[in-house]
């Protein structure tokens, strides 16, 4: 017996409520089918329809069958249609969004490169600090920074940032360095809206500690933040991708280590759908393992 025709078979009966109307939408005959339902319920032991001459209906086992195979049948057609989504080349248009800085620095260069191996491609690239409604907003994927509220969205983890504090020298010469935490209070601050807001830090993995702070300068551009502790005005929290160069150059020089928060993730989202375009698959498996080397 061909287990999967059978199960589709079975389906089809239940789904049309009748072994006519099943074989007729099946291309079969009514003995085929009869005989189709006979050998699958002799090959899992149990009684799945119990049949009339005027109807049919499912017995208990019947109706756990019957939606575990639908379950079965779904998977096995995205799978199908995923194997044939890489076949087909990326074409038209795809939209994608990102935080403004780690847009610029990681999600760009992927896309500049997706793009010159796919010529038949157009990319629209959204960089915006705020969190986009993908399909109110017609966005076909995104890059997600920080935990993930439960929604419908697929999520495929590509790696991971810490918030870090950091100062200039010229800064750490004049104020001092701060020790612990709490000495954050004494010292002058920059604050960056879309990291932290209402003048208090998060700090400490173990236990979380909410230091307030005195922000001298509050921004909702990350960049002015960063130019800010980098001129010496005082010390800023960011994420590390944000101020990893400065601080490999030295220009900034990074704080309270021992104390950090945990790592936040980063993920690549994209609505659910069962046949997903060729152009959102071929972007994913593209970015996914370059961003996780990034």
């Amino acid at each position: 017996m061909d287990k999967l025709r059978a199960m589709q078979t079975f389906v089809r009966i239940v789904e049309t409520g009748s072994l006519t109307a099943a074989a007729d939408a099946s291309q079969m005959s009514s003995p085929t089918v009869v005989r189709s339902l006979a050998a699958l319920e002799g090959a899992i032991g149990v009684r799945l329809l119990n049949r009339t001459t005027r109807r049919l209906s499912l017995t208990d086992e019947g109706r756990e069958y019957y939606e575990r195979c639908k379950r079965v049948l779904a998977e096995i057609e995205e799978a199908e249609a995923a194997l044939s989504a890489r076949r087909v080349a990326p074409k038209e248009r795809l939209r994608i969004t990102a935080s403004v800085m780690f847009g610029r620095l990681r999600v760009a260069p992927v896309v500049a490169e997706f793009i010159q191996r796919h010529a038949a491609i157009e990319v629209e690239l959204l960089l915006l600090d705020r969190v986009v409604d993908l399909v109110e907003e017609g966005i076909d994927l995104g890059v997600r920074i920080g935990p993930l509220p439960e929604s419908s969205l697929v999520a495929l983890p590509v790696g991971e940032t810490r918030r870090v504090v950091c100062a200039s020298p010229a800064y750490l010469k004049r104020s001092g360095v701060p020790k612990v935490p709490t000495d954050l209070s004494q010292h002058r601050c920059i604050g960056f809206a879309g990291l932290s807001g209402g003048g208090e830090w998060v700090m400490g993995s173990t236990r979380i500690e909410r230091i307030p702070v005195q922000t001298v300068l509050t921004t909702n551009q990350v960049d002015a933040a960063v130019d800010a502790c980098l001129r010496g005005i005082g010390c800023g929290q960011f994420l590390c991708y944000q101020v990893q160069a400065l601080l490999d150059a030295g220009k900034l020089r990074r704080l309270l280590q021992d104390y950090e928060p945990v790592p936040l993730p980063i993920h690549i989202v994209y609505p659910y759908a069962r046949l997903l375009s060729s152009n959102v698959r071929a972007f994913v498996d593209f970015a996914v393992p370059r961003l996780r080397k990034a």
